[in-house]
């Protein structure tokens, strides 16, 4: 008998991606979670079991990083302990307006994703821009910056000035190693 659930909604379009080629994804996360994943396709709705309440949140947050666009491989990583997903809703940037969202999306990823991929080098995470979020995948001590990076350009920051802060936080964490 399981006695936490969890219900959550997933786009369409990232089903398939939840239950892989022959169920295998959808499997391996209710092996590694100890967890039930029922899957309704027609509406998108997961439906999560399990008899502890930190393995059914375990189970939640990888489903809900395939949700954001990650490929499994790296939602799985949220299973280390040192790992969290964020998830930044550009409407609260760009309201209902559906060009400001585009323009948004664009000043992250950057010119053939080269922002995007700068801010994933200097934070040590990984990025999804997919539909109206941005996502990070990271260590704990990581996503604040690359979360607070993806605000400032948001809000209307130079890539450069976002950069410098990104090199000058890394710097100061392993100033921060070295000294431990």
């Amino acid at each position: 008998m399981n006695e936490f659930n969890f219900t959550l909604k997933i786009p369409k379009d990232r089903i398939g991606v939840l239950i892989g080629t022959e169920g295998d994804i959808k499997k391996q996360i209710e092996d590694s979670t100890d967890t039930q994943i029922n899957v309704n396709s027609q509406e998108g709705d997961i439906t999560i079991s399990a008899d502890d309440g930190l393995k059914l949140y375990d189970a939640k947050e990888i489903i809900r990083a395939i949700a954001r666009g990650f490929n499994p491989e790296t939602a799985l990583q949220l299973l280390k302990s040192d790992y969290i997903l964020e998830v930044v809703d550009l409407r609260d940037f760009a309201g209902k307006n559906k060009q400001a969202l585009i323009r948004l999306r664009g000043r992250v990823i950057g010119r053939d994703g080269k922002s995007k991929r700068e801010i994933e080098t200097l934070t040590d995470s990984e990025i999804s821009v997919y539909g109206k979020t941005i996502a990070v995948i990271g260590r704990v001590e990581d996503v604040p910056n690359a979360r607070k990076a993806i605000e400032n350009l948001l809000q209307g920051a130079t890539h450069a000035s976002v950069f410098k802060f990104l090199e000058k936080m890394k710097r100061q964490g392993y100033a921060n190693k070295l000294a431990q």
